[in-house]
């Protein structure tokens, strides 16, 4: 498990637009990761009221995702999204960071499935909740 874990830390880190997008990885074990985004102007999608772009909430979700497929006990490998559904409840308070937790709750032979939940620190409601599927290798 250590070693997967670190392979994700690894991936995670490597990616270009994570590190660009400023993303920590807060916590990961067992199919259930944290990633935090910190707020960031560039990141902002209106001018006009300083919100985070959907696209960059959407980065963080699917990173996110894929960094709980990767450590759970059954992934042997790497992981790919096949599909990402992403619902957004309200707009991303401007000025505050982003923390997606997410949870790899079944694991087929090929694919596994996921749930994640976005916050900002005003964290009486979400920001935004996703569903996703990704590929799995090697399942143990």
């Amino acid at each position: 498990m250590a070693d997967q874990i670190e392979l994700a830390r690894k991936f995670i880190e490597a990616i270009p637009h994570s590190r660009d997008l400023g993303m920590e990885l807060r916590a990961m074990g067992d199919g259930e990761a944290t990633i935090a985004m910190p707020y960031d102007a560039r990141l902002v999608g209106d001018p006009e009221t300083g919100v985070i772009s959907g696209g960059a909430v959407s980065a963080l979700m699917d990173t996110c995702c894929g960094a709980a497929v990767m450590c759970h006990p059954k992934n042997g490998g790497g992981t790919a999204t096949l599909d990402l559904r992403i619902d957004y409840m309200r707009a991303a308070t401007p000025g505050q960071g982003l923390t997606t937790t997410a949870t790899c709750y079944h694991v087929t032979r090929s694919v596994a499935f996921v749930r994640a939940t976005a916050w900002d620190e005003d964290a009486d409601n979400p920001v935004a909740t996703a569903t996703g599927a990704f590929t799995v290798e090697g399942v143990r």
